[in-house]
C-alpha cells in the first residue's frame, strides 16, 4: 500500500504509537504494525529499537526485515525522520535480531510459567500426535533421529495442516535450557494460551529479520 499523504515520519509517542498502520520511513509504504518495529531516541540521541512500543518520545518505524534494517542504518533516514543529528549502529540488523532473540527466550520463560510449555521428548512426541500443540520448538543442535520422530508425529496429528504447523529453531539446547529452567531441552511444545500468543508474536517478527533475501546464496 502507498502512502497516504496524510501520514507523518514520527508517531504521537508511546500511548498513541499503536494503531494497525504506519508508515515504513525506508519504503514509504504503510504497512501493519506486527509487521514493523518502533524506534525512538534515547538520552544519549542513540536510535533504539522500542520492540515493546512502550519507550517515551515520539517514534519512527521499519519494516521488519534485515534489508530495510540495513537500509535504514546506511541512508540517514533516521536523522531525516527526527530532524535531528542522531547515532545509529552500523551493525543495525544484527543489534535487532539480537533483542528480539532475547525477546523471543524471554517470552518463553513466562510461557513456561503459565503452564502453556510441554518439555521432554514423549511428552512432545504426544502432544504433536493429539494435536494438542499451537507450535513447536527443536534446538539448532538436535540430533536428526529425534527431529524426524517429532516431524511424523505432527504429520500424524495435524494431518491436513502439518506443512503449516510453526516449528521454531532459532536456539541452542543450552539456550532452551536456561529459557524453559530445564536441563537438555532438545524438543518442546507451545500450548494454547496467552503467553504463548505472545510467543508467537514474537516469533513472527524475529523470522522476517533473520529470513534471507531473496538475492542471498543462502535463500531457501
Amino acid at each position: 500500500m502507498l502512502a497516504r499523504p496524510d501520514n507523518t515520519d514520527l508517531d504521537a509517542g508511546p500511548h498513541r504509537a499503536a494503531g494497525r498502520e504506519r508508515l515504513c520511513v525506508v519504503t514509504r509504504e504503510v504497512k501493519p504494525t506486527d509487521e514493523m518495529i518502533r524506534f525512538v531516541v534515547g538520552p544519549d540521541r542513540a536510535v533504539v529499537a522500542d520492540l515493546k512500543r512502550k519507550l517515551p518520545g515520539r517514534g519512527v518505524w521499519v519494516t521488519a526485515s534485515r534489508a530495510c534494517l540495513a537500509a535504514a542504518a546506511k541512508r540517514g533516514v533516521f536523522a531525516r525522520a527526527f530532524g535531528a543529528d542522531v547515532t545509529v549502529a552500523a551493525d543495525l540488523p544484527d543489534l535487532v535480531q539480537g533483542l528480539l532473540e532475547r525477546a523471543l527466550l524471554d517470552a518463553l520463560a513466562i510461557a513456561r510459567k503459565a503452564g502453556e510449555v510441554v518439555t521432554g521428548h514423549a511428552k512432545v512426541e504426544a502432544a504433536a500426535e493429539d494435536g494438542a500443540a499451537v507450535a513447536f520448538l527443536q534446538a539448532r543442535d538436535a540430533g536428526p533421529e529425534g527431529v524426524r520422530q517429532i516431524m511424523a508425529a505432527i504429520r500424524r496429528g495435524y494431518p491436513e495442516e502439518a506443512a503449516n504447523i510453526v516449528v521454531i529453531r532459532a536456539f541452542t539446547s543450552a539456550q532452551l535450557d536456561l529459557a524453559l529452567a530445564r536441563p537438555n531441552v532438545v524438543h518442546a511444545a507451545l500450548l494454547a494460551g496467552r503467553a504463548t500468543d505472545t510467543v508467537m508474536a514474537r516469533w513472527r517478527v524475529l523470522s522476517r529479520v533473520r529470513a534471507p533475501e531473496p538475492n542471498r546464496a543462502d535463500a531457501g
